[in-house]
Parts: structure tokens; sequence; C-alpha cells
């Protein structure tokens, strides 16, 4: 990894700490200017977009629109979806992870509450029933990449970038995020992008398979999810989705498990003083 991606992880991480960090279906909509998640629902597939809905802020999350989201989670996994396609209302952001504004002097009860309800999303999305897919239609930095990462097929657009840049800003990448990178690409790999802080530009995340596609536009990524997911369609679904949670389940475990551990350690970090400095210097800006 050549380290002339400083200066771009330098100009990433500006842009993801002044914010930190559609569909193009037919059928039935819940979108409203008002709500942060979205989502719709293709009458001939069954397949519901889910869409994060912030894009004034860049997607970045706030408590309140990680509990929603939490919340669509369940209602796609109660309605027994066929399955589900991940993206964004923004023109050039997926999501920068974190609002900012939500780690500038916190509460700290809050601030538990945000990264609680962060892994809970996590290990929702992660170790679903469901058959998932990304269409990464922007930027996915920080911990907003994960949600990209825990989908089981991700298709980004040229000229974005994708990865996990905490390291840089002084915060430690968690134990659960690494291992699902892990579960994706080499650990090798891994270790080398989690320890600088490496954002992928889209041709090098599809060339370490990171991603599987790169489409033209965003409508070409929903029809490269839809395609992925279409072929599933004679495969009897619970078999399929139990076969899924085999496979992940000693990741999944570990997210309820450590989840204690890594909340604690969370709020330890960003509750540092030398963070808040840093915090308070970009939100200045």
């Amino acid at each position: 990894m050549a380290l002339h991606c400083m200066k771009v992880s330098r100009m990433i991480n500006q842009n993801a700490f002044r914010c930190i960090a559609l569909s193009t279906q037919r059928s039935q909509s819940t979108a409203t200017n008002d709500k942060l998640i979205t989502t719709e629902v293709n009458s001939k597939t069954g397949f519901v977009t889910v869409s994060f809905n912030r894009p004034k802020a860049h997607n970045s999350f706030t408590l309140e629109m990680l509990q929603e989201f939490a919340s669509t989670l369940d209602e796609v996994d109660s309605k027994n979806s066929r399955g589900m396609i991940l993206t964004t209302t923004s023109e050039n952001v997926f999501t920068t992870g974190y609002d900012i504004k939500e780690l500038v002097d916190p509460d700290p009860e809050r601030l538990w509450n945000l990264h609680a309800t962060y892994l809970d999303c996590c290990h929702k999305l992660f170790y679903s029933l469901f058959p998932t897919a990304a269409a990464i239609n922007g930027h996915a930095i920080g911990g907003g990449s994960y949600f990209a990462k825990a989908c089981e097929y991700r298709v980004i657009l040229p000229n974005c970038k994708i990865g996990m840049n905490e390291t840089q800003l002084g915060i430690a990448i968690p134990k659960t995020a690494i291992l699902t990178m892990k579960n994706i690409i080499s650990a090798r790999e891994v270790e080398k992008a989690v320890t600088f802080g490496y954002v992928y530009p889209s041709e090098e995340a599809l060339k370490v398979g990171l991603v599987d596609e790169i489409a033209t536009d965003k409508a070409d990524a929903i029809a490269k999810c839809e395609a992925f997911l279409l072929k599933f369609r004679k495969v009897p679904p619970l078999a399929r989705g139990l076969t899924k949670q085999y496979f992940r389940m000693n990741i999944a475990d570990m997210i309820l498990a450590e989840k204690q551990k890594d909340v604690d350690v969370f709020v330890k970090s960003i509750l540092d003083p030398k963070n808040q400095r840093v915090f308070k210097s970009f939100l200045s800006r």
C-alpha cells in the first residue's frame, strides 16, 4: 500500500470530521423528507431498498438515526424479505460514520447508547437471515463502512473511497470490525489497512476483493445488487439464511460478547481530553 495515500487520508479525515465521521425502485415507499432511514419495496422482486437519508450531513450517524436503522432492520426481518439493498439518498457520500456533534462534549450515557446501538445494528445486518447487498453510491468512511462490509455483496461507484480511518483519528478499530473485514479479504491486507487507517479507492477496493463490482452510476449499482440477490431465487430462503448464519456465527457471537468492552473502550477514547481537543478543532473549521 503506497504511502501517497496519507494525503488522501488527511483529506478524507477532514471531510469525515466535519460531519463524522434513491433507490429507483417502483413501488411501496416510506421515503419522506423527515425520515432518517427510508425503505422502498420492489413489488416485482420483493427486494427492499433501505437508504440512509441524511444527505446534508453526509449521512453521519446520530443516536436517533441508528435507532431508526435498527428498527428498520427488525422490520425487514419480520416481513421475511427476499433480499435487502443498502444505499443512500446522497449523491456522493454513502456515510462518514458518527456525526462529530455526537462526539464533542457528549453526555456519557448518550455516548454509550450511541455506540451500543451502532453495534446492535452491526449484529442485525451481519447476521441477518435475508440476503443483503450494498450499492455504495459515494464515500464509505469510518464506522459507516462497516455496514457495507456486513452485506454479502458490495457494488461501488467509480472515484469513491471505502475504509476505516479511525486509527488516524486516535480511535482504536474494534475487534469485531477487524474480523468482519477478514471475512472478506486476507488477514495481511486487513492488518495493513486498519493499523494505518487506510481508505481504498474504488479500483483498489475491487482489486483486493473488498468490493465485488464497480458500477457506472447508482442505477447500475442497484441493478447489479438485484442481479446478485436474484441468484438465490431458487434456493430455499430458510436453508440459505441458516447456512449464512452458521458461516458467520463466530463473528456474530463475538459482536455480542465483546459489546460491553467495545462500548467502554469507545467511550473512554472519545472522552479523552486529547481527542476532545481534536474533535473541537475540526468542528470549529
